[in-house]
């Protein structure tokens, strides 16, 4: 068997047993009361994965299907879904994610009676949306959202893409779906200009490194499933879709996959909704998705993404910053790690960490992270001694390595992102590099240090007790 979420839950109770809460009392999903309960724990900064085991589903009935939320709000939570130390969350994780990011490992094919997805199949008046405890995440969300995987497969070159991509409830059968112009666009597009429906299959819940893999930064035309399967270890084992059999295959070890088609040349009203960047995006006309088949686990758990806050933020950082370490290094040997800060969503802003040895390097690595991926629009490049998961290190080097005449450079009408609420064009916008290393071809000041040797010394539960440690306040 393949991996799967109940094996990673497992695995979290064990491993990382204060990480996971689990919710005894009912909760209504559709009514904020998932996303109510997530808001005050993230206001006492306090990031847990929740298990609701008694949901409310669309019927206003308790739901078989207990809800996951929050599991990617943390990095430590990401480095156990990779197989890693997650006390070692910050540069190997990475590292690790950009060194199996260079590898593909092709899926494999199981029959419906090997794969658990297909242990419940739903087809016609069965398959049913509202059975599920989909959630209602913020207040000017019009319906419950599914926040989820999509999945599709190129018509012309047969590759599957694998994105998240919100799917608004429009009825039992019926789903909104929004789509930026990126790969699952364009497939849809490809579809559309020959009037064709477009086969898509929403993988709503799975191992946590399936969904991590999903959001490599590959061109377009990489098999994503072979993408995901190097991300994950292992191979993806796939069966045939209710719906089109084996010409459309779905991930096996999946909780629940719904199976749909977007009809061409059909728009309805879609959004507003609370997007990742903690804003919400506009009221639009988007394609719609007609419901075909549900399959699902007998004990399947149902899981969204509390989006616009770290649950969201720290799943896409990851992968961006392996991937664009891979991007990076391949021009600019000296790069040492990438890191998209909570700050700017893991989207907006990126680090750089390069042991620079000729000046123009760090141009050279800022706009290899520009051209790699479209969400980044603040690139900041320092030197090896600045730690770019301190934030604190970073903008001390912004403060003490930078002059604004020679150091930023701003690049216009450049493709940006359609959710950017700053965009006054609704895809271009200005990008900006800040070179906050220090130069190469001149002197510059030295950095204060307290001598290795007297560190090494020194002790400091020698002087302090290690309760009266742990007792004082973390600034």
């Amino acid at each position: 068997m393949g991996k799967n979420l109940q094996d990673f839950l497992r695995q979290l109770d064990k491993k990382l047993s204060h990480d996971l809460l689990r919710i005894e009392r009912t909760v209504s999903p559709e009514k904020y009361e998932v996303t109510a309960l997530l808001q005050h724990l993230e206001n006492e900064g306090k990031f847990p994965a929740l298990l609701f085991e008694n949901p409310r589903n669309l019927k206003g009935e308790t739901s078989p299907f207990p809800l996951l939320s929050n599991v990617f709000a943390s990095r430590r939570r990401c480095a156990l879904a990779l197989g890693m130390d997650p006390d070692e969350d910050r540069l190997p994780l990475s590292l690790e994610y950009a060194r199996r990011e260079k590898m593909l490992i092709s899926p494999v094919t199981v029959s419906a009676r090997e794969a658990p997805v297909k242990e419940v199949v739903k087809q016609g008046e069965d398959a049913s949306l509202y059975d599920f405890p989909i959630v209602r995440h913020h207040a000017m969300d019009p319906a419950p959202y599914i926040d989820m995987t999509p999945v599709m497969k190129d018509p012309d070159e047969g590759f599957y893409n694998v994105a998240f991509l919100r799917n608004m409830v429009k009825g039992p059968k019926l789903l909104g779906i929004h789509m930026s112009p990126r790969h699952n666009w364009q497939i849809h597009r490809k579809n559309e200009e020959k009037m064709r429906p477009t086969p898509v299959a929403i993988v709503i819940s799975h191992h946590p490194a399936f969904y991590l893999g999903a959001l490599n930064v590959s061109p377009f035309g990489v098999d994503d499933y072979a993408r995901i399967g190097a991300i994950m270890g292992g191979p993806v084992r796939l069966t045939a879709s209710e719906t089109w059999g084996n010409d459309f295959m779905v991930p096996a070890d999946a909780e629940i996959v719904i199976e749909g088609e977007i009809p061409p040349k059909v728009r309805e009203v879609e959004g507003p909704f609370g997007e990742f960047t903690g804003y919400y995006g506009p009221q639009r006309l988007r394609p719609v998705i007609q419901v075909t088949a549900i399959t699902h686990r007998r004990n399947a758990v149902f899981q969204h993404i509390f989006t616009g806050h770290r649950d969201t933020w720290v799943l896409g950082g990851i992968p961006k910053e392996g991937s664009l370490f891979n991007l990076i290094r391949g021009i600019v040997p000296t790069a040492k790690a990438v890191h998209f800060p909570i700050s700017g969503c893991c989207r907006f802003h990126c680090y750089i960490s390069i042991d620079k040895k000729v000046d123009g390097e760090t141009k050279q690595a800022a706009l290899a992270a520009l051209a790699g991926c479209d969400f980044v629009k603040h690139v900041v490049v320092v030197d090896a001694d600045i730690d770019i998961y301190n934030e604190g290190e970073v903008m001390w080097a912004v403060a003490t390595r930078v002059q604004a005449d020679q150091d930023v450079d701003f690049i216009k009408n450049a493709k940006g992102n359609t959710l950017d609420p700053s965009q006054t064009d609704n895809i271009m916008t200005t990008k900006m590099i800040i070179d906050a290393s220090r130069p190469v071809q001149r002197p510059f000041a030295a950095r204060v240090s307290v001598p290795k040797e007297a560190m090494d010394r020194v002790d400091l539960e020698d002087f302090i007790p290690r309760g009266v440690l742990e007792r004082l306040p973390k600034v």
